[in-house]
């Protein structure tokens, strides 16, 4: 049923207009509550065909907002991951759907037992600004696919990015399917106050802290997606120069503005100065230059520029050494863009060393021994992603049982966020929840149990009075059989 259209919304001339557009968004999923397979198909086909139809002018978009950024980033970051995600996603789909058959205890013998995946309804998704296609369109792509109707708020930090997925999704939906707001900080709070039947944010934790707050007051189930400190450690046994290769490329995409980017690295102490030179030449062979190399990704604002700075100089003034990895004779100023570089004798006075720092900036932390290294990352707050580098498989299941986070991945950096049939969250202060591949059907999904009872009622023989040979049997053998 085609419903009538509203507006976009704009920064906040009308407080109704988000209020009205989750009215209409809702009202849509009540006439059409569980979308058979070909519906959702159809979503994620036109998906699909939107994206592919954009790709250009999505691309020109983020290189506006970003100032410069390399339109092979956004494919190969945002565009291909997701064209990845729908594909696997319309691969397993059916399967999906399914209802899943399940076992009932003596008690219930003759009843039918399975859980049903419905719609959970209305998603709203919050979108930051570092990869605004990724992660607007990869959970819109999970969210159809569960049979939901969506609402999306880009970042207004990222507004020609805003503008242009506004304009590829009107072009293949209506507004009662998908609905994309833009806005600032106002709107933002007030769509995270919105009674959805799910919300998943991606930001940072201190954001995500007030999305739940508020999201609280609805009872409205969350996804956060967050961040942190995400660690690589480098055993003395591996090729410093591998590391460190694997280690530059993952932390020089989108200069560093990625919540999976390996935030600082531990190395022993007596190959601390190996690394920084094997990681030097690295970038060096990918970024010869960076202050005009458009395949170097500007910082997205003045704002974050200054953040970032702010780190470097409180931690110079702590005695911390930060080198920089450009040319030296690169200038930087009048430029939204930051040089490549390294910290070390870094300490946790540092703001480097406690706030996330998402930029192109590398602490390298000493350690003496694994061990070491281990009770440094578990003393901190769980991050989003692990890194560890070591061919011995011993040490790496050991590192992998004795640390918590989100996710990992071994001897590489950033690349596990592509396997879409892997869940992809948080643990602690970097999340919570799931959501890609079945995780994110899931995770849309409400997972419904369903007891079906014929016309034998079995339950005659365990109800008052309770002094019947047959009650009195059936505690005997769950006494026996169970005890």
């Amino acid at each position: 049923m085609k419903h009538d259209t509203i507006a976009p919304a704009d920064p906040v001339a009308d407080e109704q207009i988000l209020p009205d557009c989750l009215a209409l968004v809702r009202a849509a999923y009540r006439d059409d509550p569980h979308p058979d397979l070909a519906a959702r198909l159809d979503r994620l086909d036109r998906l699909r065909t939107a994206l592919v139809d954009h790709r250009q002018a999505l691309i020109r978009a983020v290189q506006s907002d970003f100032t410069t950024r390399p339109g092979a980033e956004t494919d190969l970051l945002e565009i291909i991951p997701v064209l990845e995600s729908i594909a696997h996603t319309r691969t397993h789909l059916r399967k999906w759907m399914r209802s899943s058959r399940r076992s009932v205890p003596l008690g219930l013998w003759g009843a039918r037992a399975a859980v049903h995946y419905q719609p959970k309804g209305v998603v709203g998704i919050m979108v930051p600004w570092n990869f605004p296609l990724f992660l607007s369109l990869s959970p819109l792509a999970g969210a159809l696919a569960a049979g939901n109707r969506v609402m999306i708020k880009m970042s207004e930090l990222a507004p020609a990015t805003a503008k242009a997925v506004e304009q590829m999704i009107a072009a293949e939906f209506d507004k009662a399917e998908v609905a994309v707001i833009t806005g600032g900080p106002d709107v933002a709070a007030e769509f995270s106050a919105l009674p959805f039947d799910h919300l998943l944010f991606t930001g940072s934790t201190s954001v995500g802290r007030k999305v739940m707050q508020a999201a609280a007051q609805n009872l409205t189930p969350v996804t956060l997606e967050l961040g942190g400190k995400s660690p690589a450690i480098v055993h003395p046994d591996f090729p410093l120069k591998t590391a460190a290769s694997r280690i530059a490329f993952g932390k020089g995409l989108n200069a560093g503005q990625i919540c999976v980017a390996p935030d600082y690295v531990l190395v022993q102490r007596t190959k601390v100065d190996d690394f920084i030179a094997a990681y030097t030449k690295a970038v060096q062979k990918l970024y010869p230059t960076q202050a005009d190399n458009p395949d170097y990704t500007s910082i997205i604002s003045p704002d974050h520029k200054s953040r970032i700075e702010g780190l470097i100089e409180d931690a110079q003034a702590k005695g911390a050494i930060i080198t920089s990895l450009a040319p030296p004779a690169e200038d930087f100023d009048g430029t939204q863009k930051l040089p490549m570089s390294v910290a070390i004798q870094v300490d946790p006075t540092m703001d480097l060393m406690n706030d996330e720092i998402f930029g192109p900036v590398l602490p390298i932390v000493a350690y003496d021994d694994l061990e070491d290294a281990l009770a440094y990352v578990n003393d901190r707050d769980r991050p989003l992603a692990l890194y560890y580098f070591d061919w011995d498989k011993d040490r790496t299941q050991h590192v992998i049982q004795s640390t918590h986070s989100g996710g990992a991945a071994i001897n590489d950096v950033v690349t596990q966020v592509a396997a879409d049939d892997m869940p992809f969250g948080g643990i602690g202060a970097s999340g919570m929840g799931h959501y890609h591949g079945h995780e994110g059907f899931l995770t849309f999904s409400k997972a419904k149990s369903v007891l079906h009872k014929g016309r034998f009622n079995t339950t005659w023989f365990i109800q008052a009075p309770w002094g019947k040979a047959l009650f009195r049997m059936y505690v005997w053998l769950m006494l026996k059989w169970r005890g």
